[in-house]
């Protein structure tokens, strides 16, 4: 039999068997009927504050915490209250990230009872099988969502952003250097796909904005072409539909992704050779063209699949003697190649449109040891009355592409 005490301001408190249990009024639901919530301890002390935390929230109209919840069920929840408010393509990464990463590593654990412990765990344990920046988007996404339980009362504190950030890799893989980026291009010259690997070393597009790439972006009197969209792959969520999967265009989602880039004349006439090819295309093509005013579509005019232009590029770079590179690679080379050519760093920045400066210097800060002897050249010489040589700017050689 149990025994029941109260004590001052205290619902209930009582002991059934070797445990201590408490209840205390919380409101009254939709029907009227009065709400209680239960706490259980094993000292009637652990248990009193239990009930003070709990009257303590309220009083700051907090909700009540739900013991019960797992980190899974929780992570569930937030999913579901995503769609409408951020990009489908983002939802894709974050229902990937949870379903791959953080259930199986974190979804059993109740919800108010995880630790930065068990979060660094996870991480020391991906990192053994994942790069950097596929740990830290895991974190990201964790951190996102705890910050909602936050919000919510739900727990004390975002226990993943107190976790312990992977440390990212400053060297973000080979790049082409003049030489090869000319085999590249004359390879290319005749593709139809041709001015967007040139546009893509130019400047270094991400390859969904150079598929995004519009026609009514291009301003040929003005020699501009405006960067603000992208095509990519998404989950189909329209229910009953055949493909899994479907191409969407999207818009850039950040003011410093969407921007205008300067063009020379030379790729002025590269885009205006590119578009008498679109244009027979699409009088080919006749009814079965579906317009979506993009300047890299496919022979029909929808938008191209990213992972098919992926596969044909390393096709071509083979073609060119250059074996298997990857477009985002071409991203890499055009910002190394802008910087061995003295383009200053905030406008690199501009250009790859990073979101600031510092990650332009963070991934490609080690391609500036020549501006940094010139800086100590020149100032040496000022300072010490002797006039000393700068160091020439060179184009990356073959240790600093392997990095």
């Amino acid at each position: 039999m149990s025994t029941k005490k109260r004590g001052h301001n205290e619902d209930s408190i009582y002991k059934d068997g070797d445990r201590w249990r408490g209840a205390i009024s919380i409101g009254y639901g939709p029907n009227g009927e009065r709400l209680r919530k239960k706490v259980s301890g094993k000292t009637r002390p652990e248990v009193v504050e239990k009930i003070r935390k709990i009257r303590e929230g309220i009083a700051k109209g907090l909700p009540v915490p739900d013991d019960k919840i797992t980190v899974g069920a929780f992570l569930d929840r937030w999913l579901s209250t995503l769609p409408g408010h951020i990009a489908d393509s983002t939802l894709d990464d974050y229902e990937d990230t949870v379903r791959l990463h953080l259930k199986p590593g974190l979804g059993r654990h109740k919800l108010t009872a995880l630790t930065v412990a068990h979060v660094d765990a996870l991480w020391q344990a991906k990192r053994a099988k994942y790069k950097p920046n596929s740990v830290r988007i895991m974190r990201a996404v964790l951190r996102k969502a705890l910050g909602q339980a936050e919000r919510e009362g739900l727990v004390a504190r975002n226990v993943a952003a107190l976790s312990m950030p992977p440390r990212l890799n400053t060297d973000e893989g080979r790049t082409l250097t003049i030489d090869q980026s000319h085999k590249l291009l004359d390879e290319v010259t005749e593709h139809r796909m041709g001015a967007l690997v040139l546009l893509a070393l130019v400047f270094g597009l991400r390859r969904g904005e150079a598929l995004g790439l519009m026609w009514s972006g291009f301003d040929q009197e003005a020699r501009t072409l405006r960067v603000a969209h992208a095509v990519k792959r998404i989950k189909n969520r329209t229910p009953g539909a055949e493909r899994k999967t479907k191409l969407v265009i999207t818009e850039l989602k950040t003011r410093k992704s969407r921007r205008t880039l300067c063009l020379t004349p030379e790729l002025v006439d590269a885009l205006k050779q590119h578009r008498a090819t679109h244009n027979a295309e699409r009088l080919q093509a006749g009814e079965e063209w579906t317009e979506h005013g993009l300047i890299f579509p496919s022979m029909l005019g929808n938008p191209s699949d990213p992972d098919t232009f992926s596969h044909l590029f390393s096709k071509l770079a083979q073609k060119a003697g250059l074996g298997h590179w990857h477009p985002h690679e071409l991203r890499h080379s055009g910002a190394s190649l802008m910087l061995a050519q003295g383009t200053p760093l905030h406008v690199v920045s501009d250009v790859l449109g990073h979101a600031s400066i510092a990650i332009t210097k963070d991934v490609y800060g080690h391609l500036m040891e020549g501006d940094k002897r010139a800086a100590s050249a020149t100032i040496s010489g000022a300072l010490l009355g002797r006039s000393a040589p700068l160091a020439p700017r060179l184009a990356p050689t073959d240790a600093e592409e392997t990095g």
